[in-house]
């Protein structure tokens, strides 16, 4: 006890002086696993974790966040290529920032970072790891990772880990990720290791294979009977949902006790459909290759807070990054601080994902947090901010007509967006559910249509679950999403005169 009392004084002056010591970090994470394995929780001092911060004066916040943004910008400046010319250029002066000032560094966008990703490589770091973003569509976007970096993100998600999902050392904790997710994957591997539970690797393959996976008795000494903890992206989910519930899975067949769902908007419906196939309900947590260990987390009230500590967060308007007002839409801008990272710098990195401004201070527990609305989507037009991506799939998901994963665009016509979607069949009566729950939702669209075949949605919306990686157990199966890829071809449309439309205006607010 007083050799972790000693730790999280070294990790606070650490902070203060910004300079961290990783082993300090890792000791602290240790620490906490070693009394929740002795006494199944944490004490009231668990405020002094790392992330768990209560309510900070707000002069004092003021200060630290001014000296915490003059040191990140001080390095990167120094010793980045990117920001170096930059500072030049506008003649800005690191050692004069202020949180109220911030606004002259321009924003990074993720196409410089993409174009150059060395130029953010800062000259005093040495790169160990290459991350990529896992989108599925386009060139991903690499971040370089050192040792010191990567050391810092597994202590930190392992305290997030063992405090959020409880898991124990008999647990089996599972991912269903792609592998190219090799942050993810070295994470977890190792915060499992920490924990002393046991890792499996599931893949991005076949529902089918992965309900038979989670579904499978281990018989190892120690362990659960069957995998206990299971991650996977949100359009995973959807598809393993779609699968049970044709196959006639029930949460009897498995050991689940708990799921984590991130990198795509998990809508209420689908976490309800989750629920009921595995008898669990995913926790969702909001975090980006680019920006770790700055991330968010979720609150009893639905809330996305941001520990202050770990970077700077802005909610912008997406068109102009100037500050969005209260109720209006927004993207995260996120500016990761030193000593955190120290190989690939940013500095008000523009993430593209949509939230909300909350139009009141948040009362819930974590209101010592700067805080947002769960994630909308990513923005990519103003099409996007009219009908964000969590308005679509409350709305499609809650829909037992339409597989999982949802297959829909919207196509912007005059009097407002269309939303074609995919459904089991053409049907007026499926038409009509969908008008009438969208109208109750608010979903801003001019009208609907249905398909009942992929072909003819006018765009393709690609989902992680597509990234489907292969092996001879599951030669000859075919899952929605194989099809779907060779169904679908980028502009490829067809004869709308095959869908049911209705292009009556729905009611409802702007979402």
């Amino acid at each position: 006890m007083l050799r972790s009392g000693i730790d999280q004084m070294r990790y606070a002056a650490g902070i203060l002086r910004g300079r961290l010591r990783p082993d300090v970090l890792t000791r602290v994470s240790q620490d906490l696993v070693a009394t929740l394995r002795e006494f199944g929780t944490v004490g009231d001092d668990s405020q002094l974790l790392p992330g768990r911060q209560g309510v900070i004066d707000p002069d004092v916040q003021n200060t630290i966040t001014t000296r915490a943004l003059r040191r990140t910008a001080g390095r990167a400046a120094a010793q980045t290529a990117y920001y170096g010319r930059l500072f030049g250029e506008l003649g800005i002066r690191p050692e004069e920032l202020t949180a109220d000032t911030w606004s002259q560094v321009p924003p990074t966008s993720k196409a410089s970072l993409r174009a150059m990703p060395a130029a953010f490589v800062a000259s005093g770091s040495v790169p160990y790891l290459m991350a990529a973003t896992t989108g599925t569509t386009g060139t991903p976007t690499v971040v370089w990772y050192s040792q010191g970096d990567l050391e810092n993100v597994i202590a930190l998600s392992t305290i997030a880990m063992a405090m959020t999902l409880g898991v124990r050392p008999h647990d089996v904790v599972a991912t269903g990720v792609s592998s190219r997710a090799t942050l993810g994957y070295l994470v977890t591997a190792e915060i499992v290791r920490r924990v002393g539970a046991a890792f499996v690797q599931i893949g991005s393959i076949a529902p089918e294979l992965v309900l038979e996976r989670l579904a499978t008795p281990l018989n190892l000494p120690g362990r659960a009977p069957r995998i206990t903890n299971f991650s996977a992206p949100a359009s995973v989910f959807a598809s393993l949902v779609e699968t049970a519930e044709r196959d006639g899975w029930r949460p009897a067949d498995f050991g689940l006790t708990d799921l984590l769902s991130g990198g795509e908007v998990v809508s209420e419906a689908l976490r309800a459909r989750v629920e009921e196939a595995f008898g669990v309900a995913p926790e969702r947590a909001y975090q980006a290759t680019e920006i770790l260990p700055a991330g968010g987390a979720h609150c009893s009230q639905g809330h996305l807070h941001y520990p202050a500590e770990f970077g700077h967060i802005e909610l912008l308007d997406p068109r102009t990054l100037e500050p969005a007002a209260p109720g209006g839409a927004a993207t995260l801008v996120v500016t990761p601080y030193v000593p955190y990272r120290e190989c690939t710098m940013l500095l008000r990195y523009v993430t593209n994902d949509l939230v909300r401004v909350p139009d009141t201070t948040p009362t819930c527990e974590l209101a010592g947090m700067a805080a947002s609305s769960d994630i909308l989507g990513r923005y990519d037009g103003p099409l996007s901010v009219a009908v964000p991506t969590r308005s679509i799939l409350d709305l499609l998901e809650a829909e037992r007509a339409i597989p999982l994963p949802a297959r829909y665009c919207l196509v912007d016509e005059p009097g407002g967006p269309v939303l074609h979607v995919v459904a089991r069949q053409r049907s007026a009566r499926i038409l009509g559910r969908l008008e009438e729950r969208a109208a109750a939702l608010g979903v801003a669209v001019k009208g609907i249509v249905v398909h009942d075949d992929a072909e003819l949605l006018p765009a393709r919306n690609t989902v992680r679950a597509d990234l489907r990686e292969y092996s001879f157990d599951s030669a000859g199966q075919v899952g929605g999403g194989d099809e779907y890829q060779r169904a679908v071809r980028p502009g490829d449309g067809g004869d709308p005169s095959r869908g049911v439309r209705s292009d009556e205006a729905l009611a409802g607010s702007r979402p």
